[in-house]
C-alpha cells in the first residue's frame, strides 16, 4: 500500500482553488528571489544576469567551515574553603516569618 507524503499541505484561497504550497515552491526554486539579497529560491548566490555562482552547499560548507562553534570548556574543581564560603553566605538572617494561617509577619525582637 502506498504511504501518504507527509508535509505536503493544500490550502484553499479565497475563491476556492487549492494551492499546493510544497509543489509551488518547487517549481520556482530557481527564479531569483524579489529584493536585494542576490540569492533565488534555495539559498544560491546569484551573479550578473541571474547566473548561479554558488549553489547552497556551497554557502553552507563555507559557513561551516569558518564558524567551527562554541569551544570546549573545561571543568575547573573548586577548592574546599571556596565551597564552605559560599555555603556560608547562602545563609541571610530573615525578618520575616509565617505563621499557621501561612501569613507572613515580621519577627518580633
Amino acid at each position: 500500500m502506498p504511504m501518504k507524503q507527509v508535509g505536503r499541505k493544500t490550502y484553499k484561497s479565497m475563491q476556492g482553488r487549492s494551492i499546493d504550497m510544497d509543489l509551488l515552491r518547487q517549481k520556482n526554486e530557481l527564479t531569483p528571489a524579489v529584493g536585494n539579497a542576490k540569492v533565488n529560491a534555495r539559498g544560491d548566490e546569484l551573479g550578473p544576469g541571474g547566473k548561479i555562482v554558488k549553489t547552497r552547499e556551497q554557502v553552507l560548507a563555507d559557513y561551516q567551515n569558518s564558524n567551527p562553534g562554541v569551544p570546549d570548556e573545561l571543568a575547573i574543581a573548586k577548592s574546599k574553603d571556596v565551597v564552605a564560603e559560599e555555603n556560608d553566605a547562602l545563609v541571610i538572617e530573615d525578618e520575616w516569618l509565617e505563621d499557621d494561617d501561612g501569613n507572613f509577619v515580621t519577627k518580633e525582637k
